[in-house]
């Protein structure tokens, strides 16, 4: 008699990396005629694919594991299986914390998390992935690891060094995306900035784009870009090509000199204004989203009123803040964790609420134009979408709650590009009707499209 093919069902916890990992897991266990159901009763396997990048994302990881000894332990599951980062982290830790765990893997054991399962990893499967997101955007992580000595972050314990993926395997699996009806690629990497570096012996993210831009999507977004050693190069493409989005993600995580030496960032406060100057004037209209970490060890009043007052001068379009979290196996673990975590969190408050203002004051000075706005989805008679200057989950939204006459809210559809109007901001959302028929400047759209409507 045939064996009932395992029913699994896969938590994937922490950043859109793991989502893809996660992705690439499930395309694997379909090929091997797994059941995957996105429904955890009716599972007998679960995978959990864990964060440990902080201290709350481990706390959140570890709470997902137990929950699943649990359900085994009741009889609802017959294996508990944990992958991802803190599974590589912590391993022999967790072994002895956590021993009802069926087995525990790494980051790069995707061929034997199969074979634990009864599978094996199909190789001629390169590039495909069971995307996740909703059909009309989907992540393409470029490399794997790091190469930055930052010393607060313990993602090269986890992921490793730095590895290019060719470009040729890029170009595959985004044409594989494309051919499922992708019109948004967001691509991902620790480090995106430092692309092709290890591969090619110089840094290809522009001729990376370029090729990218000629696949066919409408939009092409960058995130998690490093400052230091920055490849401006990639400014013209960006500023040129049409279909890449005038957006960039850009941690710059603190500002003070003293505070960037011992983080290891390798740029200084002189240098981080200038590249900001730089890319502002080299793509017109970019919008910018930084992350800043408050409270690492040491890190004075003095030295926090300087990231305020940077804040407040640089008025990022998108910011986002990190309390500090103290991390084994880092550099900045050798000092002292000064900084009451009350403190912490005071600072990252006072810092967002400055942001919540300039954003506020940003939003507002979008009423009365015309953007073309890609539907993510449709609840209840409003639909919410995104401009190009807008990442998924984490940046502005444009609410749609009317539109112009002759045409009914109702026909939209999600994954769709319309036209809309601006007519009220608040600090992280914007207000917007449908304009019909199509204001003339957006009649070409985004990346070329003859027209917004047709899509």
């Amino acid at each position: 008699m045939k064996t009932q093919p395992p029913k699994i069902f896969v938590d994937t916890l922490g950043c859109s990396k793991n989502l893809v990992d996660s992705e690439v897991f499930i395309a694997q266990a379909k090929a091997n005629e797994f059941i995957i159901t996105e429904n955890l009763k009716h599972a007998d396997i679960l995978v959990v694919n864990t964060c440990g990048f902080i201290e709350d994302a481990k706390q959140e990881s570890i709470n997902h594991i137990l929950h699943g000894v649990e359900l085994k332990e009741k009889g609802k599951l017959k294996k508990v299986i944990v992958t991802g980062c803190l599974s590589e982290r912590y391993r022999s830790d967790l072994e002895k914390e956590i021993p009802d765990v069926d087995r525990y893997f790494g980051t790069n054991e995707l061929a034997a998390m199969l074979s634990e399962l009864g599978g094996s990893f199909k190789h001629d499967l390169i590039g495909e992935r069971a995307v996740s997101t909703p059909a009309h955007y989907a992540y393409l992580k470029i490399s794997e690891g790091c190469d930055n000595p930052c010393s607060f972050c313990a993602i090269p314990l986890m992921r490793g060094g730095h590895k290019t993926k060719p470009i040729e395997e890029v170009l595959i699996e985004a044409n594989l995306l494309r051919q499922k009806g992708v019109k948004e690629l967001i691509l991902i990497a620790q480090d995106l900035t430092y692309y092709g570096l290890d591969v090619y012996g110089e840094r290809k993210l522009a001729e990376l784009l370029m090729r990218l831009s000629d696949v066919g999507f409408e939009w092409i977004r960058l995130l998690y870009a490093y400052p230091a050693k920055f490849p401006t190069e990639i400014l013209k493409v960006m500023r040129e090509r049409e279909n890449i989005c005038k957006y960039l993600d850009m941690p710059v995580q603190h500002i003070s000199d003293e505070v960037l030496k011992s983080m290891r960032r390798g740029i200084s406060k002189r240098r981080t204004l200038e590249l900001i100057d730089t890319i502002r004037n080299e793509v017109p209209g970019i919008r910018l989203r930084t992350t800043l970490i408050l409270g690492y060890p040491n890190e004075t009043e003095k030295e926090f009123e300087e990231v305020l007052e940077f804040v407040g001068q640089t008025k990022f379009d998108r910011l986002g803040c990190f309390a500090y979290s103290h991390e084994e196996q880092t550099t900045a673990f050798d000092l002292a964790d000064t900084v009451p975590p009350k403190e912490k969190q005071r600072r990252v408050q006072q810092v967002m609420a400055l942001q919540e203002k300039i954003s506020q004051e940003k939003n507002h000075k979008r009423i009365g134009e015309t953007f073309n706005v890609l539907i993510d989805r449709i609840e209840t008679g409003t639909a919410f979408g995104r401009t190009e200057f807008d990442a998924p989950e984490v940046d502005n939204e444009v609410i749609i709650t009317g539109a112009a006459k002759g045409f009914d809210v109702k026909s939209l559809k999600a994954g769709n590009f319309y036209p809309a109007k601006i007519t009220d901001a608040e600090a992280f959302d914007l207000f917007g009707e449908i304009q019909i028929p199509l204001a003339p400047p957006l009649m070409k759209g985004v990346g070329g499209i003859p027209n917004a409507m047709a899509l």
